[in-house]
């Protein structure tokens, strides 16, 4: 790893410690760094083009940048896999199966709009090799007029295409030359323009990270907010070499290190005491929940708050209706979001959804396609978060809980990939047949199918963590500590306001009792002392 290009990579994570220690104005450092970068990228031969297709430019940009595109290539964000060191299970796009479009594989060229290069359109096989197969422009471009085109496998397009189709409207090629003179560092745009729009659409996945969150007020995101801190989303998720911090499959959930400090800490940690400590309140009654709850438990009261509704419930045993005259059909619910469409199936959102909450050390476990499915006991859960109130690794976390039906194999028992994108006739979404994109399913990605079929209930996890609005807006009291507790019926711990204990409740009353006494003999004594006085 290039020394220099590590250090430079640290400096924004610095900047993070030293303004959450009072040392620093983090926007206006920040943007010093930003703007005093020594290289005028308008001036380099290399990119004065022309260029024909988006590999050039990166061809262009390794001329300096030497090392780039194989330190991309060790990442996951190129190889889409995960080995999990806690559980064994080698996870990742490209193995797993969600509550959403199902499974990556056999859905390119599609899916892989999202990945990090260009040309990966069989997931069968290993991503493209070649140094100019990585797509710098996707996290660098700094004008806002770069957009891989959903269905070219990472490509943008290259001539006019129609997008949405049928829509009649036009996207017209970049301006590779404009873009490539003027890369800089990644913003929230950049990141967001995948990972806002996970699922299939924007805010699907999620729920705590949309398009809101490009220029988000403060009431939504104090830390992105250019009202606020104006992070982009490095500030947290470091990187080194192109290697970025912070993981759904194994996540810090109880950072126990604390503040990044230059020299002892490695700015691995995308969590919340990297920057504001292990005793964050000044307050140190709020200071004793943090050994139980999560910063994000208290601090992120709702999701999908920005106006951008999450999608909470899919059933994909809907799809394939069509109307009397055998077109495909789409019904839209009172906010204009759709309810159904022949494509998918039955949806539910939802904005400013109050999480549910669970004990968790930071391991997530998946039902993989071989698992085999208590299918009498649904749902099925397609992940599973680790953690107990007896594990001191643990915390309680919020959670969007993703809900669905989903396709099984009826006699093997497990979970079926789906075949749904594509011109070709076995797909779901040309056809409306689940038959016919099952079996091209089973035959595109090599996974055993018996020909029959139906349809499960299933949950899935995900993570809250992003969408924190300041301090005020954090959760009161109140919000556990009541009746209507938003932690009831999470075992392992003791609310008072909520749970009852009926001796210490004898006790509480007898305690109440007494000093009833205690009040009403000091007063009747007071009377009795004062009469004598006044014989």
């Amino acid at each position: 790893m290039d020394p220099t290009s590590k250090t430079f990579s640290a400096l924004p994570a610095l900047l993070t410690v030293l303004m959450c220690l009072g040392l620093a104005n983090l926007p206006q450092a920040e943007a010093n760094l930003r703007s005093s970068t020594t290289a005028d990228h308008t001036r380099f031969k290399a990119l004065q083009g022309p260029f024909e297709r988006a590999e050039d430019v990166t061809a262009a940009c390794l001329e300096c940048h030497t090392e780039a595109g194989e330190q991309i290539r060790q990442t996951t964000h190129w190889t889409w896999l995960y080995r999990h060191q806690e559980t064994g299970q080698t996870l990742g796009k490209n193995r797993v199966i969600n509550s959403f479009c199902g499974m990556a594989v056999t859905n390119e060229p599609r899916c892989t709009s999202c990945h990090v290069g260009y040309g990966w359109e069989d997931m069968s096989q290993p991503p493209p090799t070649a140094d100019n197969a990585v797509d710098c422009l996707v996290c660098h471009d700094t004008i806002g007029e770069y957009w891989k085109f959903p269905t070219l496998a990472g490509h943008p397009s290259y001539i006019p295409r129609e997008w949405p189709k049928g829509s009649g409207k036009m996207v017209q090629p970049p301006d590779l030359e404009r873009i490539a003179q003027n890369v800089g560092a990644s913003s929230r745009a950049n990141c967001g323009s995948c990972h806002f729009y996970g699922g299939g659409g924007d805010g699907v996945k999620h729920g705590d990270l949309d398009s809101s969150l490009v220029n988000p007020p403060k009431a939504l995101d104090v830390h992105m907010s250019p009202e606020g801190l104006n992070f982009a989303c490095s500030d947290c998720h470091s990187t080194w070499g192109h290697a970025v911090t912070g993981s759904r499959y194994q996540m810090t959930a109880k950072d126990q290190l604390g503040i990044d400090v230059p020299g002892h800490t490695d700015f691995t940690r995308a969590s919340c005491e990297s920057c504001h400590g292990l005793e964050p309140h000044n307050a140190q009654k709020l200071n004793d929940h943090v050994d139980t709850l999560a910063c994000q438990t208290c601090h992120v009261p709702a999701f999908a708050r920005g106006g951008v509704p999450t999608k909470t419930w899919w059933d994909w045993s809907t799809a394939g209706r069509l109307d009397e005259a055998g077109k495909p059909i789409e019904i839209l619910d009172e906010h204009g979001h759709p309810s159904y469409l022949s494509e998918k199936g039955d949806f539910r959102h939802g904005e400013n959804v109050v999480p549910e909450y669970a004990w968790f050390d930071g391991t997530v476990k998946y039902t993989m396609v071989d698992d085999a499915l208590d299918i009498h006991n649904p749902p099925v859960a397609v992940n599973r978060v680790e953690g107990s109130p007896d594990d001191p690794a643990s915390r309680i976390w919020p959670f969007k809980v993703m809900r669905g039906k989903q396709p099984f194999d009826t006699q093997r028992q497990t979970l079926l990939a789906t075949h749904v994108f594509g011109a070709d006739d076995t797909s779901l979404w040309s056809n409306y047949s689940w038959e016919k994109a099952l079996q091209a399913a089973s035959e595109m990605s090599g996974m055993p199918y018996s020909g029959e079929f139906d349809f499960i209930e299933t949950t899935m996890h995900w993570p809250i963590t992003h969408m924190v609005p300041s301090a005020e807006q954090a959760l009161g009291c109140g919000a556990c500590h009541s009746v209507d507790s938003r932690l009831a019926g999470l075992g392992g711990i003791y609310m008072p306001g909520h749970d009852r204990n009926p001796w210490l409740d004898r006790i509480g009353w007898l305690l109440v009792l007494v000093t009833l006494v205690g009040v009403l003999a000091h007063g009747i004594a007071r009377v009795i002392v004062r009469g004598r006085k006044g014989q």
